[in-house]
């Protein structure tokens, strides 16, 4: 795969945070190379986090996060503190950029101790080392200027140092698969899916079994029965889209493995024990519960949309109970996640893997069980155990 064309999921997040005309978006053109963030002098420049997908030497591709200023004030100032500690959640490394001249401030204690935390790997970069020198004892302490480009590419040099180990503990399916084995992807072209293209984790499934030296057959729900039929042995597995498992289960013969994208997703990104045991909950709900759905991204929503109407529909229709839902999209996500008794989360494939699991643990500390699409959707159609047998240890 391109660099230039790396998911945003499986880039590093560089999070750039500081007080106001600390040098921030300084830092992000000096280390860019490119006028990416608007400089100004006038306090409160950056508003909201203003993400960037680039190509940065030596690490290769990343995100960098360009957030408001710690010290913001007012009433929007505390939102936009707010959406700056949010960005902690989606943070690999950190750069905290500090004014050479004042030094740190209690604004600045308060954020490097969430960054600790939450332990990001982080760098302290005192910007302005032009106008004072500044002896940096510490190994995460570095002094530059972004105005004359003194000491940038050892700042460089030194974020690539801090890049995490971005293997994922699992891969979607390379560990289950042999070379010359044959997968049938069922992918429905319906009014919810996107004109001219696949979306993600069918993209990433595709390519990783090519990789494996696989034999990979696409087909839409309509013509899985004649693809089965046409092939001279039984295809090692099928994968489709969660919200056909109904249909794709009565046509996929017992003997044959059958499970979905976003389960192949929750293992390669999430947790997949606490996200049988949320779906698993779903047994135990009631007459007015509150059940969130989240997606990681946003877009249009369509008349059948998965998130909005199909989901809820089937809960109903398996529970014979009266809930209530509530939706989220994009980075939004609760803080106070108490009102909810059950927590249905997309697969996650536009989110990095620590917010992926930063949410997983914001539920867990809450003590609301949490699944995801597929899972919910295999549970509601009784075929969330055999949508399992795909992996060595049964879980369920």
């Amino acid at each position: 795969m391109s660099l230039n064309n790396t998911p945003n999921a499986d880039r590093v997040h560089i999070g750039i945070f500081g007080r106001r005309n600390a040098g921030k978006s300084s830092i992000i053109n000096a280390v860019t190379g490119q006028d990416l963030a608007i400089v100004s002098d006038v306090q409160g420049t950056t508003t909201d986090p203003v993400s960037k997908a680039m190509e940065l030497l030596p690490l290769g591709p990343v995100v960098i996060i360009d957030t408001p200023g710690l010290d913001d004030t007012g009433e929007l100032g505390e939102m936009r503190i707010s959406k700056t500690y949010q960005v902690l959640n989606k943070t690999d490394i950190a750069l905290l950029v500090v004014d050479g001249t004042s030094g740190i401030t209690d604004y600045d204690k308060k954020i490097l101790s969430r960054i600790e935390d939450k332990k990001i790997p982080y760098l302290i970069v005192y910007n302005k080392s032009d106008l004072i020198t500044r002896i940096c004892k510490n190994e995460n302490e570095i002094a530059v200027s972004a105005k004359t480009n003194q000491n940038i590419h050892e700042l460089k040099e030194r974020i690539a140092a801090l890049v995490p180990d971005h293997k994922a503990e699992y891969p979607i399916i390379a560990d289950k698969v042999e070379n010359g084995d044959c997968v049938v992807l069922v992918i429905p072209i319906d009014s919810s899916a996107p004109k001219g293209r696949l979306i993600l984790p069918q993209q990433q499934t595709i390519r990783e079994l090519l990789d494996c030296g696989c034999t990979v057959l696409a087909c839409r729900d309509s013509e899985l029965s004649q693809t089965l039929d046409a092939l001279k042995n039984d295809p090692k597995y099928v994968i489709t889209d969660s919200q056909a498992f109904g249909k794709v289960s009565k046509i996929v013969p017992d003997n044959v493995c059958l499970t979905s994208f976003s389960i192949l997703f929750a293992r390669h990104k999430g947790n997949l024990s606490a996200l049988i045991n949320g779906a698993n909950m779903i047994d135990k709900l009631k007459d007015g519960d509150t059940i969130l759905i989240s997606e990681g991204c946003t877009h249009h929503r369509q008349c059948g949309d998965i998130g909005t109407v199909k989901l809820p529909r089937f809960i109903r229709e398996y529970t014979k109970k009266q809930v209530d839902f509530e939706f989220t999209s994009g980075t939004e996500f609760p803080f106070d996640l108490s009102k909810y008794s059950l927590i249905v989360h997309c697969g996650g494939c536009m989110l990095n893997e620590r917010e992926m699991k930063y949410r997983i643990k914001c539920a867990q500390d809450a003590g609301v069980p949490i699944t995801n699409y597929g899972m919910t959707i295999a549970h509601t159609k009784g075929i969330l155990k055999r949508s399992m047998r795909i992996f060595a240890n049964n879980v369920i």
